[in-house]
């Protein structure tokens, strides 16, 4: 089994529905204050479950939601069938989508899940998609020198001020018996320095630079803000 293949099956994340209805709502809330306007074009990218994505299209003029996942993707397509506001994507109408027509993109909470080769497609995807002046956010970057004991408090400290505590205790235990965590063992999760995500970024075509909060409850991970360099026009 590889990283696609376990979001594909069945799985479970959250400790409870409240855990996963307060991480939602979070990363919705955090999303919606980059997107930059409300007529703006964005692409959700490993969107995963994507329970706001109503909220979200409701700051923007048209949603694009992508994931691998052929599970994932069913599901969001029956839910989102009423909204013109909401687009799935497949991996064909995602290459699809017109050059220069976005204004912003979402890549949260996936890159610990990709190799550096699959992080520079979608680099180069999103250099060629976006609108000169479009913004590509890469949230919840794992740094290299995080450990699973940060990101355990990290949950602790939500489930804490978010009223789940009990269940977050017992949803470690259960993770730690689980399919992920064995996977995480196997497979490892993909992490950077500021530096090394600066740098591939400067490399791949982008002006970047790390903000000060990252999307969602883990403060220990990075986001990272990122615009196409514009190309130099051709000399006569």
């Amino acid at each position: 089994m590889d990283w696609r293949e376990y979001w594909n099956g069945p799985h479970s994340i959250y400790a409870n529905e409240r855990h996963r209805m307060l991480h939602f709502d979070l990363i919705a809330r955090d999303i919606a204050r980059l997107i930059p306007s409300r007529d703006a074009h964005v692409l959700d990218y490993g969107c995963g479950e994507a329970d706001t994505a109503t909220a979200l299209a409701a700051r923007c003029g048209k949603l694009y939601l992508f994931d691998t996942a052929d599970t994932v993707r069913a599901r969001l397509q029956q839910k989102h069938a009423g909204d013109s506001k909401i687009v799935v994507l497949d991996e064909a109408a995602l290459e699809g989508v017109a050059d220069e027509s976005l204004d912003f993109i979402i890549v949260n909470s996936v890159l610990q899940y990709l190799t550096q080769t699959e992080l520079v497609a979608i680099l180069d995807f999103a250099r060629e998609k976006l609108k000169s002046g479009g913004t590509l956010a890469l949230g919840d970057v794992i740094p290299d020198d995080a450990n699973a004991v940060a990101d355990t408090n990290a949950l602790l400290s939500f489930a804490f001020h978010g009223g789940f505590l009990t269940a977050a205790f017992k949803s470690l235990v259960k993770t730690a018996l689980s399919d992920y965590r064995k996977l995480r063992e196997t497979l490892g999760l993909s992490r950077y320095s500021e530096a090394q995500m600066l740098g591939v970024l400067t490399e791949n075509g982008f002006t970047a630079h790390r903000a000060q909060n990252n999307i969602g409850h883990n403060q220990g991970r990075m986001l990272f803000l990122a615009s196409p360099v514009a190309l130099d026009a051709t000399p006569v």
